[in-house]
């Protein structure tokens, strides 16, 4: 037990000293690529009914998540054969690469860069590699809340929850959270597509994301307490009950209501997704313009929050061990 808790906190420095590097091949890559290749079979195997494209849903669930975790005990089982230290350097490696914290800053500062420079357009691109929506029309303005908004909803998906799980289960239940995490990021879409494809996958998703969201929102209201002057943990707290609730999803707006009210920006509206304008409500109040500063200003939320969360889990976990 001691010695996994020591992996995560390992993993999780070691997330924040190196982050992703590009030269090595992410493992969750290979999640996307066997989800990908997943839904193919099962698209050719069902009917193409309401049905079907249920049943086969489920089939991805099971075989996506099934596979991943499995894998990873499997290698865990492996490396503990050989010698325990082996495994626990495999667990601290597993642990280091299902977090986010470092990458989701480097890759939002090459936004914050490009704004800085004044290169709308390379700041649109670098916003395409971090989310979801159509980017190419965004201003100025658009590229700033995007990227503001991928830190606040990935503080929970890429960092908090993943290290609430390792916390619980190791890395075997940290790469079946992952699992379930990017198939909802790639099959949970609410279109003619994937509507009841992905459903299952979006609702196991709003299941296991459900604590983690509020604990990641909480993290994020303590980050405000002592950060300073550019964020107000008052005002945070207040829009946060108005306005968490203001997604389709139970979750999406847990994180993002707290940092808009944090950092008294408005965050959300309409945007953009193949080329269709999906109306979403506002986060928060426009208590002044929002600018690219505020990026960095996320970032360094995101950071207090993580590190609130492994200081919390350590003395849960410190007390637990006790008794």
């Amino acid at each position: 037990m001691e010695l996994s808790i020591l992996a995560v906190i390992l993993g999780f420095i070691l997330d924040l000293i190196v982050g992703d590097p590009h030269w090595l091949y992410h493992p969750i890559r290979l999640v996307g690529h066997l989800i990908s290749g997943l839904e193919k079979i099962l698209r050719k195997v069902f009917p193409k009914t309401k049905r079907g494209e249920l049943t086969a849903g489920v089939f991805l669930l099971i075989l996506t998540a099934g596979i991943t975790s499995g894998v990873a005990w499997i290698l865990l089982y492996a490396a503990g054969c050989i010698h325990p230290y082996v495994k626990f350097a495999l667990s601290v490696l597993m642990c280091y690469q299902l977090l986010a914290t470092k990458s989701l800053k480097t890759e939002t500062m090459k936004v914050y860069d490009a704004l800085k420079e004044g290169d709308l357009k390379k700041a649109r691109y670098a916003v395409s590699m971090v989310v979801g929506r159509d980017t190419d029309v965004l201003d100025e303005i658009g590229v700033t809340k995007a990227a503001v908004e991928t830190v606040a909803e990935n503080t929970s998906d890429g960092i908090i929850a993943p290290l609430l799980f390792m916390m619980i289960g190791g890395p075997v239940l940290g790469y079946f959270y992952k699992a379930v995490n990017t198939m909802d990021s790639m099959v949970g879409y609410k279109n003619d597509r994937y509507s009841d494809f992905g459903r299952c996958a979006a609702k196991l998703d709003d299941l296991v994301n459900f604590l983690p969201a509020r604990i990641s929102a909480l993290c994020l209201w303590v980050a405000s307490v002592f950060l300073g002057k550019d964020y107000d943990a008052k005002r945070a707290w207040r829009i946060y009950r108005r306005d968490r609730y203001q997604h389709a999803s139970p979750n999406s707006a847990q994180t993002e209501a707290m940092a808009a009210g944090s950092l008294g920006i408005r965050l959300a509206g309409d945007a953009s997704y193949f080329g269709k304008i999906v109306n979403k409500p506002t986060l928060g109040d426009a208590t002044r313009a929002i600018v690219y500063e505020d990026i960095l200003r996320m970032n360094r939320l995101a950071y207090g929050a993580a590190v609130f969360c492994l200081l919390l889990c350590l003395g849960i976990m410190g007390l637990i061990l006790a008794f």
